[in-house]
């Protein structure tokens, strides 16, 4: 089986890779930065000798974009809204010329889609939020944007015979350096991994093992396309979240911390407090519906694997 990934020489496409290679795939990595084998340079904007490696691909993987972790300033958010539409429109484009078009269009888009909420759980058929919301959730309302945004770049760009699902991804768990799980194992070893803000916000996540399982599974699984969500079925508290890091480690605390210390933080980090206090309760209704079953459901199974690898 062949697949481009294209903006794959980030964590999430490494761990794609790792997997591929685990089971044989041919991967063509599309790339400003050409490093290795089977990688391709692409610039996201213009077509190159990297479009002859769609013709014949079973399967396009879309992460391409700019980092949405940094300030939301006018020049940031405009270079994270244009990287996403234009290179999702490119790919489109190129997929339309192709003697044989792949089979499958793997979407990256994010689980940060759906409502700030506290009570209730979304999947993929509940509301998204809403512009209407005022202060602080209409500063995170952008993101939204940015995910809807990109979803229909790639539903107007898709070829007739390609199915589309766009991966509503929460945030991947996995040991590597400079990964989420790894920023927020450095603050609870230093004694810094308590409760952000009131803690009552949900963190939605899902384990790398069960991440690039779940690709697999959309591969295999020719029924399913639209948007699925790509997280554990138990989000819980950022409270409970933070405490079972500690105690995987055998902190007894953490020092919490409010709101304006966060924007303290986030200014000086050069990122954005939804990062932490937004709540993502999200919950994958249509992979378990279709029989896909998770090797860490739990995020106490979860991450007793992830700090066992870091050791």
């Amino acid at each position: 089986m062949k697949l481009v990934l294209a903006g794959g020489s980030g964590q999430v496409g490494n761990m794609i890779r790792r997997y591929g290679a685990r089971q044989g795939w041919e991967i063509v990595t599309l790339t400003r930065h050409v490093r290795g084998e089977n990688e391709m340079y692409w610039d996201g904007q213009t077509i190159g000798a990297w479009a002859a490696h769609i013709d014949g691909a079973d399967v396009v993987i879309n992460l391409a974009g700019r980092s949405v972790n940094c300030r939301y300033t006018l020049e940031n958010r405009r270079q994270m809204m244009e990287s996403r539409m234009v290179t999702t429109s490119l790919l489109g484009e190129v997929m339309h010329q192709c003697t044989r078009v792949p089979a499958l269009w793997l979407q990256s888009s994010t689980a940060t889609i759906y409502d700030h909420a506290l009570e209730r759980a979304n999947d993929e058929h509940t509301g998204m939020i809403c512009s209407r919301h005022a202060g602080k959730l209409q500063r995170w309302y952008f993101s939204v944007q940015i995910a809807e945004a990109w979803e229909k770049a790639a539903v107007a760009s898709c070829p007739p015979r390609t199915r589309l699902v766009c991966l509503r991804t929460a945030m991947v768990m996995s040991p590597d350096t400079g990964g989420v799980f790894h920023t927020l194992l450095t603050l609870c070893r230093r004694f810094l991994g308590g409760a952000s803000g009131s803690g009552k916000q949900y963190v939605s996540w899902i384990h790398e093992t069960d991440f690039v399982r779940a690709i697999h599974f959309l591969i295999e699984n020719g029924d399913l396309q639209g948007p699925v969500n790509i997280c554990s079925p138990y989000p819980l508290k950022n409270t409970d979240f933070m405490r079972e890091i500690r105690k995987s480690i055998g902190v007894p605390w953490g020092l919490p911390a409010t709101p304006w210390m966060l924007e303290i933080g986030a200014f000086l980090m050069r990122t954005e407090t939804e990062l932490l206090l937004k709540s993502r309760c999200v919950v994958p209704a249509r992979l378990q519906a279709s029989g896909f079953s998770f090797s860490y459901a739990q995020w106490a199974d979860a991450v007793h694997e992830l700090v066992s690898r870091n050791r």
